[in-house]
This record gives C-alpha cells, structure tokens and sequence, in this order.
C-alpha cells in the first residue's frame, strides 16, 4: 500500500455530463430504460413474489430464485436518477416498490421471496447456487442509494435488519458459509461506510476469508444435494464441475482469496468478488488483498480478456477457461461482467491512482458495456460476441433480466467515474464534457468545466474557476492508446512530467486559466497475442478508445471474404446520420479468392446490430 496515491473519486452528484455522446444515453436511461424496467417488474412477476408474501396474491412463484435482486437493481439505478434531478413521479413509483418488499420482511429481518414462498425449511441450505446473500447484496446497495438520494430510511431499515439476521447466522461458531455468488461482500463495506457499524465491515471479511477454506461449505452441500433447496439448479454442473466433482474454481472457492493469482470460473462472480476485495482494502489497508488483485488484474488484461474489454470466454461456465482462449463466435463476455470489470477498476483507480485502471474503465465502457444496449435504449445484450453469422441480437427482456438494470445503474451512475480528487489536487479521467466542482484547499473550490468532442476527437478544453490564485496539481490521463500528445496552459505550449500515466500540472492556478490537451487519434492494426489461435493472421482496428467491426449491411459481398491488403490506408470520417452520429473508417480490402479489391466501411464495435441482420467481424484476415 505504500505505493497509493490517495485518490477519491468525485461523486456522480457533483459532476453535470453536458456531451452529446453520453448525455443523450443518460437521458434516454432515465426516459425509456427505467420506466421500462419498472413495467418488467410487474409483467416478470417480481413483485408478484413480494405480494404473495404480505398476503396480496396467490399462485405460483415466478421465474428464478434470484428474481428479488431484478427489484433491488431497479431502484438503485431509478435513486441514482433521483439523486441527479429531482422527479416526483419516479420517486412515487420508488416508493410504491419499497413498500412491498418492507411488508415481505420477516420479524426476524429475514428477506427472500423464493425461499420465503416455495421452500421455508431449506433457507441457508443452498449457498451455492441459492442466491440468498447475492439479493441480500443488492438490496443493500438499492438501500444505501434510496437513502443517499431522498434522505428516506425505509429501505435502509429493511437492509440493516437483515444484514444483521445474516450476522446471527454466519461467523465464527455458527454457520461456516459464503455466498456462491459474491456481491454482498462490497455491499456489507458500504453499509458500514454510511452507518459506521463494524459488525458489517467484520461480516464482510467473515465472506472473503472464507473463500478457498477446506472443506468448504459447498462439499457439504454436493454431498447432501437432498436436503438443499433450490430446485432443478441445485444439480448445475457448472458449480460443481466435471462429474460433479467440485473443485471451487467456478465460485472462486479453490484458493484464498490472498493467495489467487488466475481469474477463473464465472466472470460476473469473480468481479464482484474482486470489487468486495478491494473495497475491504480500502478499509483495512491490507498488503496481502491488494497484493493478490495486482496479480488477478495482470492474468486477465494479459491473457484472458478481449479486445473489446468484453471478458468471459465460454457459456458452459459464463467465465474464463485457459490463457489466451478467446474465441470470437461464441464468446460469452457477458454485459454484467463487463459492468462488474469497470467497477473493480474504479476500485483499484481509488485504491492505486494509476492510469492504467482509467484506461481500463474507459477500454471497457466505450465497447464491451456500450454494446449491451440498442441505440434506441430498447434491447439488450446478454453475450457480446466478436463476431456474428448475422443470427445475435439484442433482445426485449430475458428470463434472467441480470443485464438490462446492471446497464441502467451505470448509465445512471456514470458521472463518479470521471474525475478523481487527491490530497494535492484533481485528476481528469474520462474526457467527457461535464461540468464539476472539487475542493482544493481549505478554502477554495474549484469549478472545472470540460468541452470535449470525445470520443470522436482527441481535442480537450478544460476551463477553470476560482475565487482566488490557488496551489494545486492538475493530473490528465494520458491514454495508453495515445501515442502523441500535446499539452497547453493559456494557449501556451507546456512540457509535463508524466507519473503513473497522467501529465502532472503542478502551479498556481487563477480564474478562467484553460488547459487544452490534445490527443492523436490515429486508425491502429492491433494485433493478438500469438498463442490467441482464433487471431491467427488477423487484425483488429482501433481509433482512441473505440474498437472498430465490418457488418455485411456496409457491404456489397458477405465481411467473411474481405481480407486487408498488406499496407492498407485508413481515413476516419464522421457520418452525422448514420448510427446516431459516429466516425467511420474507410480504406480498401481484398475479395477472396479473386484478390479484387473492395471499399470497405468499419463502425464501432458497440453500435454493431442496429440495421439489418447480416455477419459482422473485428478481427479481420490480413495478407
């Protein structure tokens, strides 16, 4: 820990996002996704659940076991709203929700609509696979975001409540446990950052140092699969592995956590996981966690995440299989991991104050989360393929709804991941035109606005206000895909140090100074590493942060057989009209087997399937 920069983010609630990339999304999150979502959970049955509870409603339950989680989700991403503009109706609606599920509550504190409803007697018996602490999780963090944003306590009530059913269950001398699906981890650290109760932050640890401990409780659960509840899914092979054989590796099970050095299993779970570690870090300053995610964050961005950022290479397990296997057709890399990577990147940004996370955060963001939803805001992804015979699409709604509300709480949330503050100054992570108020001194805010036309151009304006000439470091992320860039102060050119990938501008700052930051963004031929076999001979392309794909709709023969000449010329133009408003990249390509050369037309990656169906490609064969 000796190596951290302290580092906080701005929070979402103090930064304005005024571009017309992401402001026209968040707008459509807070006028289409989340009146949307809201209308699923009437149509899903999810709240049906909660109404059978408190005696509204008979009949059977509806969908899966973790369909609590789908309500929990809905309304952190709806107070997320909340807490940037007031909307009374929205707020109603919040309301109206969080009153079923306080009148589903046990007197104990105890909250799960499926083992409330089909099997009473068997709570706490599937860990595994059940679900109980992954919804208590979400219903924790939906808890913390109602009350941040309305200053109400109902929820947070609920939540306290059955976080602490849950502590006179789990821990030393009572049941030897853990969540099959991390997520209440990082959701008991924030409940002690806003009650300051360390029975949370104690639970917390209590989950993560279970994990990897022999015999695990998960054994025990294999070998009594009559006694779990469940249903069908107690039997998932997944969990157990071959034969049934369980070995831990799917849960993150197989190893302490300190003592983990491969991402394995499944991808959503090993994020969450990784983000309770980091956030428990944060509390404890712990070597050895800090240590461990050092190593889990080096194997995945070397050798098991693609291009994209998508990660997650096989549907049986939705996770990581071996080094380097990343096939593109049948990749999973499912939206959720993708939301759960930019969160523990977030994590270690404030935890390290190196770039190298932002570029992450941003890497992800722009492609493998961006792909996830339609550009009208109405279908989503579930997988994220790198390639398509033209039979993928978004779909409405998904009998696990898991990703639609993962993707409205980011959207809505996006604002956080910005701007950082250190003890010396700000940080510029993403360059998005917004607008943001920090701190610097005891005595001094400062007001920075930011005028960029990211992500199609690499041209940043940043303006600032003071009330007075004040002393502070202003640190801007220089972008590991930039390979030049120029600084200016007043329209001067300026030479920077550059630490842990930012230029450091450390001087005394007046009113209306401007600082301009200027990125080259040229069109690159990223090339795999040679053991990915799927890439053999392949390139993909890349312009700034955007990674590029062919669709059959751009073309007048199948992608399949274009291949790119051995010097190719590219030229980035932007089409107002197509796709919203984005960047084009034009060269030529060669038709197999004629060699007969071909215009050809790239698009990013996360605007691919909005037109008609046909094949789509990012890596493309090369002579």
């Amino acid at each position: 820990m000796k190596e951290k920069l302290n580092t906080q983010a701005v929070p979402m609630d103090a930064v304005r996002i005024e571009d017309h990339f992401w402001k026209p999304r968040i707008d459509a999150n807070r006028q289409i996704n989340i009146p949307y979502q809201y209308q699923q959970l009437h149509e899903s049955g999810v709240l049906d659940n909660f109404l059978r509870i408190n005696g509204n409603m008979t009949g059977p339950y509806a969908g899966p076991y973790w369909m609590d989680s789908d309500a929990y989700k809905w309304i952190e991403a709806a107070c997320y709203c909340l807490a940037l503009g007031s909307d009374a109706q929205l707020e109603a609606k919040v309301d109206a929700v969080i009153t079923v599920i306080v009148n589903a509550q046990e007197e104990d504190g105890y909250l799960n609509t499926y083992f409330q409803w089909v099997e009473p007697e068997k709570k706490w018996t599937n860990l595994g696979m059940g679900h109980e602490l992954y919804c208590a999780g979400h219903l924790i963090q939906a808890a913390l975001a109602h009350y941040r944003a309305t200053g109400k306590q109902t929820l947070l009530t609920v939540a306290c409540r059955f976080a602490d059913h849950i502590a006179t269950v789990f821990g030393p001398g009572k049941l030897a446990g853990l969540p099959g699906h991390p997520e209440i981890e990082m959701a008991l650290v924030d409940l002690f950052r806003c009650t300051q109760q360390e029975r949370y932050l104690q639970l917390a640890q209590y989950f993560i140092d279970q994990r990897g401990q022999s015999p695990s409780r998960f054994c025990w659960e294999l070998a009594n699969l009559d006694l779990i509840g469940g249903g069908p899914e107690q039997l998932n092979p997944r969990f157990y592995g071959a034969a049934q054989a369980y070995d831990g590796r799917y849960a993150q099970d197989h190893l302490p956590v300190r003592e983990q050095s491969e991402v394995v299993g499944h991808a959503v779970r090993a994020m969450y996981l990784y983000c309770g570690m980091a956030d428990l870090a944060a509390e404890t300053k712990e070597v050895a966690l800090v240590d461990a995610m050092e190593r889990l964050w080096a194997n995945l961005t070397q050798r098991r995440m693609y291009i994209t950022g998508g990660i997650g290479s096989s549907e049986r397990n939705e996770g990581f299989t071996d080094d380097y296997d990343l096939p593109n057709a049948t990749a999973y890399a499912e939206t959720c991991a993708a939301v759960g990577l930019i969160m523990w990147n977030h994590r270690l940004l404030q935890l390290k104050g190196d770039s190298r996370f932002a570029d992450l955060i941003e890497l992800v963001l722009y492609n493998a989360f961006l792909a996830g939803i339609s550009l009208d805001s109405k279908k989503y992804f579930y997988t994220n393929p790198l390639s398509s015979d033209g039979t993928h699409h978004r779909q409405d709604w998904f009998y696990c709804a898991c990703c639609p509300p993962n993707i409205a709480r980011l959207l809505a949330s996006l604002g956080q991941y910005l701007y950082t503050q250190t003890d010396d100054g700000v940080g510029v992570e993403l360059y998005i035109q917004s607008v943001t108020q920090v701190k610097v001194a005891a005595d001094a805010v400062l007001t920075i606005r930011q005028k960029s036309d990211y992500p199609w151009d690499g041209r940043i304006q940043l303006r600032l206000a003071l009330e007075q000439p004040t002393v502070f470091t202003l640190r801007l992320r220089i972008p590991g895909w930039c390979q030049h860039y120029e600084v200016m102060v007043n329209s001067q050119p300026v030479t920077v140090e550059v630490e842990r990938g930012y230029a450091k501008l450390q001087r005394q700052w007046a009113n209306d100074d401007v600082v301009e930051l200027v990125l080259a963004m040229s069109v690159e031929m990223m090339e795999a590493h040679p053991a990915v076999r799927a890439n053999t001979g392949r390139v993909a392309l890349q312009r700034g942060p955007l990674v590029y794909c062919l669709e059959d709709v751009d073309h007048l023969l199948p992608v399949t057989r274009i291949t790119l000449p051995k010097e190719p010329e590219f030229k980035a133009k932007f089409e107002p009209k197509l796709l919203g408003g984005v960047n084009i990249i034009e060269s030529e390509g060669l038709v197999q087997p004629s060699l007969a050369r071909t215009p050809i037309k790239a698009i990013p990656y996360y605007a691919w399937d909005n037109r008609k169906p046909g094949a789509m490609a990012v890596w493309l064969l090369k002579e």
